[in-house]
């Protein structure tokens, strides 16, 4: 499986991305998503993910209200809607194919990953 993340850019605080998550060679309907973020100088840290259905999601604190995540069996992707967005938003953004069919924080459960899309939100 690979995983294509697109739709980073340069955006203003408190304006809007849209990223979207292609995988191809293998569907990964089957499997949770997640989408992670690194920031320069820090960790990677869970962001988002979505349960091998789309029924169940799960967000960080830091952007729960803000951020949506959806997925369409259909096309194989996986969208991350990213509204009112922060300075400290900024980072690049990987999605990641989880090993189960629940999405979790852990990116040890994630098997496949995406080469990351760069966000930047200016001031």
């Amino acid at each position: 499986v690979q995983l294509q993340a697109s739709g980073g850019g340069l955006v203003q605080a408190g304006g809007s991305l849209r990223l979207s998550c292609a995988a191809s060679g293998r569907t990964f309907s089957n499997n949770a998503v997640g989408w992670f973020r690194q920031a320069p100088g820090k960790e990677r840290e869970f962001v988002t993910g979505i349960n091998w259905s789309g029924g169940t999601t799960s967000y960080a604190d830091s952007v729960k209200d803000r951020f949506t995540i959806s997925r369409d069996k259909a096309k194989n992707t996986v969208a991350l809607q990213m509204n009112s967005l922060k300075p400290e938003d900024t980072a690049v953004y990987y999605c990641a194919q989880g090993l189960y069919a629940n999405a979790s924080p852990n990116p040890r459960v994630y098997r496949y990953w995406g080469q990351g899309t760069l966000v930047t939100v200016s001031s």
